[in-house]
C-alpha cells in the first residue's frame, strides 16, 4: 500500500487532463462581488448578461468548483444536448426499461418493509434520547478533543432538544439476524435492478490494520465506523448490502412510508437541517456513544458516516468533518468510484427526480470499491481529531487516487444557483 499522501497531488482538469498542483484551494478572491452572490445564492435571479460572458463565467465557476462539475453525456445539470441515437435509446427505456424497474423496486422495498414489520412486531422500541443537560458532559468526555458543530459530520445540520428517535439497533437474536441478512440480499438485488450487474471490489483490511502509519496483522482490532467518500444516493445501497450499518438521515426519513421503518431497523440517527449549531452536540454525543458502544463490544451496530457531509463527482475528496474520529475509535476507511460511459451515477449538481429517470435509463451501471485496512488512531490522533481525519482523508486520496479539495457545501450551493441561473438565460435567448 502506498504511504498517506502528500499535499501536492494529480488534479485533474475540467477537460480530463492531468496536471501536477497542490491541494486545490478555495479562491481568495470570489469570481462575483458581494451583490451579485447574493443575488446567485439567495435569489438566483438571472442577470442581463450575454451570452458570451455566461459562457465565460461557467467556465471560471467549473475550474473552481471542480469537485461538482458533470462530463458524462448528458452535460451541466442533466440538461445538455444529446444526439438523435441518445434521444432514442431514452425513449426506449422510457417506455420498457423504467416501468420494470420501478415495479421491481416498489416489490422489494415492499418485501423488506413487511419482513421488518413482522421481527418488530410485538417488540418496543428503544430511543436515542440526549439532552442539552446531557451534552456538555458529553463533551467534557471526548478526550479534550470536542469541537465545535462546524466540524462535526454532517454540515448546517442540528437536532431538537430534547432528541427522541425511535429504533430498533438493538434488536437481538434470530430477528436481528433475518433483518440484517435480508436487508443485504435486497440491498444487492436493489443495486441489481438498477443496473449494478457486477460490482468490483477489492479488499484490503482482511489480515492488516493501519496502526501508528503502519500495516500491522493485528486482528483483535474491529472498526467502530466505515467512512466513506460521498457521490450519490447509491453508496447507502452498496453499504447496506455489504455491511448493513446505521447511517446519520434526516429527521423526515423516519417518517416516510416504508423507508421510515426500514431506517429504524438500521438504527439510523436523525437530524434535522436548521441553523442551531448550539444543539448539535446531541447528535455528536448519540454518535460518539455508538462508536464507543461498538467498539467495546464487536456485536454492538456498526456506524456508517460520509465525513465529506455532501457529494461529488467522485474524482475529489473534500474535507473531512470531525464527527467519526471525536470518539477516538478505529475506522474503516472505504473508496467508491463509478466509471460510466455514458451517464454519471454522481449526484452532485442534478436535481433528485432527473438523476433517478436517467438512472433507471441505464441498461449497465459500474461500480467499484476499495476498502481500506483499519485504521487505528495514534494517540495523538485521538487527542485531536482533526488531525485523526486528515490523516484518515490523506490515506483515501492516496489509495483512491482522489484529488484534495478545499470547498464544501457552501460553494456546491453557490455553484448550484449560478448554474440555475445559466440555464435560465441560456432558455429565454
Amino acid at each position: 500500500m502506498a504511504a498517506l499522501a502528500s499535499d501536492d497531488t494529480l488534479m485533474r482538469s475540467p477537460e480530463g487532463t492531468k496536471t501536477k498542483g497542490s491541494k486545490v484551494q478555495a479562491d481568495e478572491f470570489p469570481l462575483l462581488s458581494k451583490g451579485e452572490e447574493k443575488s446567485h445564492s439567495l435569489k438566483g435571479e438571472a442577470t442581463k448578461r450575454s451570452a458570451e460572458e455566461m459562457d465565460k463565467l461557467l467556465n471560471e465557476m467549473e475550474t473552481k468548483f471542480a469537485a461538482y462539475v458533470r462530463h458524462d453525456r448528458y452535460g451541466t445539470m442533466g440538461t445538455g444536448d444529446i444526439s438523435v441515437q441518445e434521444k432514442a435509446v431514452l425513449v426506449f427505456a422510457l417506455l420498457v426499461l423504467v416501468p420494470i424497474k420501478i415495479v421491481l423496486l416498489f416489490l422489494i422495498v415492499f418485501t423488506y418493509y413487511l419482513i421488518c414489520k413482522l421481527c418488530t412486531m410485538g417488540r418496543s422500541h428503544s430511543q436515542n434520547v440526549s439532552k442539552e443537560a446531557n451534552d456538555d458532559s458529553s463533551g467534557a468526555r471526548l478526550n479534550g478533543g470536542y469541537t465545535k458543530s462546524s466540524d462535526h459530520a454532517v454540515p448546517d445540520v442540528s437536532v431538537s432538544s430534547p432528541i427522541q428517535d425511535e429504533t430498533y439497533a438493538d434488536l437481538g437474536g434470530l430477528r436481528r439476524k433475518i433483518v440484517v441478512y435480508a436487508g443485504r440480499f435486497l440491498s444487492r438485488a436493489i443495486l441489481f435492478v438498477l443496473g449494478f450487474f457486477w460490482i468490483s471490489v477489492i479488499r484490503l483490511d482482511e489480515k492488516d490494520v493501519m496502526k501508528d502509519g503502519r500495516l500491522t496483522d493485528d486482528v483483535t482490532v474491529h472498526p467502530s465506523a466505515i467512512v466513506s467518500n460521498h457521490v450519490s444516493y447509491i453508496d447507502i445501497l452498496y453499504h447496506m448490502s455489504a455491511s448493513f450499518p446505521s447511517f446519520v438521515a434526516k429527521r423526515s426519513v423516519a417518517r416516510l412510508y416504508l423507508v421510515g421503518l426500514i431506517s429504524k431497523c438500521l438504527g439510523c440517527v436523525y437530524v434535522q437541517r436548521e441553523d442551531k449549531p448550539s444543539d448539535f452536540k446531541g447528535v455528536s454525543g448519540i454518535i460518539c456513544e455508538r462508536l464507543r458502544a461498538k467498539d467495546n463490544n464487536k456485536e454492538s451496530p456498526l456506524m456508517m458516516l460520509f465525513p465529506e457531509g455532501t457529494t461529488t463527482n467522485g474524482n475529489y475528496l473534500l474535507p473531512f468533518k470531525t464527527g467519526a474520529f471525536v470518539a477516538g475509535t478505529p475506522v474503516q476507511p472505504v473508496i467508491l468510484k463509478y466509471p460510466y460511459r455514458r451517464f454519471s451515477p454522481a449526484w452532485d449538481t442534478i436535481s433528485g427526480v432527473r438523476h433517478v429517470i436517467l438512472l433507471l435509463c441505464q441498461f449497465v451501471n459500474h461500480l467499484e470499491v476499495i476498502w481500506l485496512p483499519t485504521y487505528v488512531p495514534s494517540e495523538k490522533e485521538k487527542c485531536d481529531p482533526r488531525l485523526y481525519a486528515s490523516n484518515v482523508r490523506k490515506l483515501m486520496a492516496s489509495e483512491g487516487h482522489l484529488t484534495q479539495v478545499e470547498i464544501g457545501l457552501q460553494e456546491k450551493r453557490v455553484y448550484h444557483s449560478f448554474l440555475n441561473e445559466y440555464l435560465s438565460c441560456k432558455l429565454s435567448e
